[in-house]
């Protein structure tokens, strides 16, 4: 059974940390639709005083953040000691779980061109450790496919496995397709399936979609995708839904009113942190 398009919400420009300019598509609004992915904004620009000021250290707690640079750069530093840069094609994927604080640096670039994904954490590991990995452009594979090429940035894409999460696992292409050409994916047809369109617009189950629209898809067991006269780079990803309670204040994401009054209160006292220190 083909997949269906279930709903669309096409992204807003506005500015977040120092004065970022992105655009924002999934937010505390779209939440039970979108499940497990909680938020995604896109960057896209040739002019670096949109964003150079990037994001100053803040806490995050509940939550994996998976920032994909398809241009440009992106410096993580963090309070678990780490502190590593991304560039063109390469990925940070980075665990808040009980609790981190990070900053993102967004050197000038010709052009910076990215997606940054919140993906919720099941209630059972939403303390895990936390955790910082970045995936660098010879851990992904680039798999031909008709009219173009699939970069497998994490789970599964037939006999292809790339990078595997620990606590909710998802399968995740960056998908740069040619112009005038149609490819379909086969999928589980229970997983909570979306497309993310970052540039160019397309035709997605049959439906045109515009650039930097976020589509849900129905339940099915494949999805077709074409381009039409522009190449386009689009964002699959399928994953299990959580349908738990979700609870989002700011950076932090939980499961009740308690639990994110107690993860303020902890970040007014000190006790947010429950790794060690050092940034």
């Amino acid at each position: 059974m083909e997949r269906k398009v279930k709903d669309k919400i096409k992204g807003f420009k506005t500015t977040d940390g120092a004065g970022v300019s992105l655009v924002r598509v999934l937010g505390n609004t779209t939440v039970e639709t979108f499940d497990p992915i909680l938020m995604l904004d896109s960057f896209e620009s040739t002019n670096p005083e949109e964003y150079v000021a990037g994001f100053p250290m803040h806490p995050h707690r509940g939550i994996e953040t998976i920032s994909l640079v398809v241009n440009g750069n992106m410096v993580h530093k963090d309070s678990l000691g780490n502190e590593d840069g991304i560039t063109d094609g390469e990925v940070q994927w980075m665990t808040a779980g009980s609790g981190i604080l990070h900053e993102e640096k967004l050197p000038a670039s010709d052009k910076l061109l990215g997606v940054q994904l919140w993906l919720n954490m099941p209630q059972k590991y939403k303390m895990a450790p936390p955790e910082y990995y970045s995936i660098k452009k010879e851990e992904i594979k680039e798999i031909p496919i008709d009219g173009g090429i699939l970069r497998l940035i994490s789970g599964e894409y037939k006999e292809h496995k790339g990078f595997t999460g620990k606590y909710l696992p998802l399968d995740y292409y960056h998908i740069m397709l040619d112009a005038n050409n149609k490819f379909t994916i086969e999928t589980d047809a229970d997983k909570s399936v979306m497309v993310f369109l970052l540039s160019g617009d397309a035709k997605v189950a049959g439906e045109t979609i515009s650039e930097k629209t976020a589509v849900k898809l129905t339940n099915g067991s494949s999805l077709d995708i074409e381009s039409l006269q522009d190449d386009i780079q689009i964002l699959f990803i399928s994953s299990e839904k959580l349908e738990e309670p979700v609870y989002w204040g700011g950076p932090i994401v939980m499961n009740s009113k308690e639990e994110l009054d107690l993860a303020f209160r902890e970040l007014r006292n000190g006790s947010f942190l429950k790794e060690k220190v050092e940034y």
